[in-house]
């Protein structure tokens, strides 16, 4: 196909695309001081950690022991969660606001990535687990995402141990006989390096999307989805994907070159052989 045609049917919509998503403005970010009766709870970030998979074991949905590492290294991104099953709040937010992103996403969990949600709470068995796994994936509206999605549940030394290398604090709350904790999906390299933190309760499937091709560096999705990749990184004040405008114009100075270049070529080859005509001509 013609450089040029390749340039106006998928770059220059992509460019539209980046440029429109740079004008909608973001929220800022809450900065008031954390209550003292929260201290310990939050998240650390640990960008670039490897979590140490293949130490970690916990039960999945079925009640049989897995090791962690069991859903790594087959070249798949994962998006992992700590919550806990019987949450009456901030979790149950956190899994509905991921599976309203999931549903426009194109990609299957299974397919182009795993997804992991682990309990924080040691008293949770397998049987609570199920339930949950059965109604979000009947929220989810794809039942082959049940090969994809695994809910477990562990044991409380091994629960701490992953909280702690992705640096999700939480503590229980005698009192009010709750977990206090924070909402956030951790993105995970096939590796096992953490590769992005996505907060709130709340995922577009933009932000999914390109975190999940970030994690795997390019292996998943289509040319267009690497070259948004390429319009776009994660700005940490915004905690979001916003547009990357000095790519963008190189983008664009590299597509003007690449058009002009194509049509002066046009335009020798074609002077080129009206001399040859020329010449023939003119020897007849």
């Amino acid at each position: 196909m013609d450089s040029s045609l390749v340039f106006t049917k998928w770059v220059v919509p992509v460019l539209i695309l980046c440029v429109i998503s740079s004008a909608r403005a973001n929220p800022p970010v809450n900065n008031s001081k954390i209550p003292p009766e929260l201290q310990g709870v939050g998240i650390t970030e640990h960008l670039g950690d490897k979590v140490s998979i293949q130490d970690l074991s916990f039960r999945d949905e079925a009640g049989k022991t897995v090791a962690l590492s069991q859903y790594f290294g087959g070249g798949k991104p994962i998006l992992l969660s700590l919550v806990y099953y019987e949450c009456p709040n901030l979790c149950n937010l956190l899994l509905n606001g991921l599976v309203a992103g999931l549903r426009s996403l194109p990609w299957n969990p299974g397919e182009q990535f795993e997804l992991i949600s682990v309990s924080i709470d040691p008293k949770e068995g397998p049987d609570l687990a199920a339930k949950k796994k059965a109604a979000y994936l009947n929220s989810y509206g794809r039942p082959q995402g049940a090969m994809g999605w695994h809910f477990l549940t562990g044991e409380e030394k091994q629960i701490q141990k992953l909280a702690s290398q992705v640096g999700f604090g939480y503590r229980y709350d005698e009192q009010e006989k709750q977990f206090a904790h924070s909402a956030a999906l951790y993105v995970l390299t096939p590796e096992g390096k953490i590769s992005r933190y996505l907060y709130g309760i709340q995922f577009f499937e933009k932000d999914l999307r390109l975190a999940l091709l970030e994690a795997s560096n390019g292996k998943i999705g289509s040319i267009v989805d690497r070259f948004l990749l390429f319009c776009y990184r994660y700005d940490p004040h915004t905690r979001k994907y916003s547009v990357y405008l000095s790519n963008i114009m190189r983008a664009g100075a590299a597509g003007t070159v690449l058009v002009f270049g194509s049509y002066l070529l046009l335009f020798w080859r074609r002077q080129r052989g009206l001399a040859v005509e020329h010449q023939g001509g003119s020897f007849s």
